[in-house]
């Protein structure tokens, strides 16, 4: 159950959160706005971490982190950048048809790592534009520009383009002309980007592809309970930093008779369960030891701490029950699930605090550890990079389960509520015209 008091102040989760808003603003270009992906020197820059920071710029401004007048000016620096940056289809551009390379170069916008046009990846920057476009919604030129810019953004992604003449919308596409093999087809992240190019002004596509999404979609029983699978917690958490998803229902949804944000909360128990089970006898899992999802990690074959030798997956997805997983964890887990299940966060956050006392990096959740792994202390191996999708998470998940900042902000967006119409969700917040 949402939380909207103060309890939720364990592990000086204030502080952490300040930690993890201050990411945007150390970690970001002061002349094109992009956000870094990592804290690694020379990081370039995620389209995606630079929708979690226009998301969390206006969470910013209610804590008193940042004035509104330079988030504001933040805002608009980034998304002029947008808006001018070159779009076309050679390796060279920093997007083409309105979507935008995975990894650009923080200075110029161009292209990196020879990435992929990501479709996920600018549904995230878009969710993050039209996010601070609802929120800077006053009369000087600086908000009424934010506001233009946004629509003009929004309004160019061509959505059915990223089809690719199929039922289900593509991963993405590469220069010079080929979309990827992989589909977003059953339960993910994609969400919120069906939900977004269902709602768009222009170019949007139509219901017939999110019925074709959703019957992909993979269910489980637990306790008695239907479960719609995904392992990795970053699937269930990052359409819902967005969107109000309690009570709404889809058709499947409808169907099952239960809800996405229910179904997270039975992913976290899972998560607990796991961990508490440990079948595989790593270091640190216990009901308060848990958090599994896409994370960097050690590499290679390896010796635990128990004398016992594990492949180490490195980067990876891993997830619970079913893995994949070698001991690593996400340290940010129980922050980003306040809102789902509070006493469960409050509970693994002061754990963390009391067993180890060096993993924080200025105040900042690394990436992952693994305390099967010698270390210089009980933390074991600890990733090197602060993530900005991480930090971007606990900014506008410690928020929502405060008092449902973002989700507030989200309501009043008349694309998603057009694009969960148009996907057939009923209930909750949509069963009223008001944003409240």
């Amino acid at each position: 159950m949402l939380q909207q008091t103060r309890n939720t102040e364990c592990f000086q989760v204030d502080r952490l959160q300040a930690a993890a808003f201050d990411y945007f603003l150390r970690y970001s270009d002061a002349e094109t706005g992009l956000v870094a992906d990592t804290s690694l020197a020379d990081a370039p820059s995620s389209v995606a971490a630079t929708g979690f920071g226009l998301s969390c710029y206006p969470v910013g401004v209610e804590r008193c982190w940042i004035g509104r007048g330079e988030a504001a000016s933040r805002v608009l620096t980034t998304l002029r950048f947008l808006q001018q940056c070159r779009q076309g289809s050679d390796a060279r551009a920093t997007g083409y048809r309105g979507f935008y390379y995975h990894f650009l170069h923080m200075k110029t916008g161009e292209r990196v790592w020879q990435s992929e046009l990501s479709t996920i990846d600018t549904a995230l920057l878009v969710a993050g534009v039209l996010t601070a476009a609802a929120y800077f919604a006053g009369e000087d030129a600086t908000e009424t520009e934010i506001r233009m810019l946004s629509e003009e953004l929004y309004a160019r992604v061509d959505w059915r383009w990223a089809l690719g003449r199929g039922e289900t919308l593509t991963m993405g596409w590469r220069p010079p002309g080929r979309f990827l093999k992989y589909r977003w087809q059953g339960y993910s992240e994609a969400l919120l980007l069906y939900i977004l190019a269902l709602g768009a002004p222009q170019h949007a596509i139509g219901p017939e592809h999110y019925r074709a999404f959703t019957a992909a979609y993979d269910w489980t029983a637990v306790d008695g309970a239907p479960h719609l699978r995904a392992g990795p917690l970053f699937i269930h958490l990052f359409p819902q930093a967005w969107i109000d998803l309690r009570g709404l229902r889809d058709p499947p949804m409808r169907d099952k008779a239960t809800d996405y944000f229910e179904n997270t909360c039975r992913a976290i128990d899972l998560q607990r369960q796991y961990a508490e089970n440990n079948p595989r006898g790593f270091a640190g899992y216990d009901r308060d030891g848990w958090g599994l999802s896409a994370c960097d990690g050690p590499k290679g074959r390896q010796r635990l701490v128990d004398g016992r030798w594990q492949r180490m997956l490195g980067y990876a997805a891993r997830g619970a029950p079913g893995g994949p997983d070698d001991g690593t964890l996400i340290p940010w887990a129980p922050g980003a699930c306040l809102p789902f299940d509070a006493d469960a966060s409050r509970s693994a956050l002061a754990a963390l605090e009391n067993r180890y006392p060096d993993l924080l990096c200025e105040g900042r959740f690394p990436g992952g550890f693994n305390p099967s792994l010698p270390g210089a202390g009980p933390e074991g191996w600890v990733d090197d990079r602060v993530v900005a999708l991480d930090q971007g998470l606990i900014v506008m998940m410690i928020e929502n389960a405060r008092n449902g900042f973002v989700w507030q902000l989200t309501r009043g967006i008349p694309a998603i509520r057009r694009g969960l119409e148009r996907a057939d969700f009923r209930g909750g917040w949509l069963a009223t015209r008001g944003t409240a």
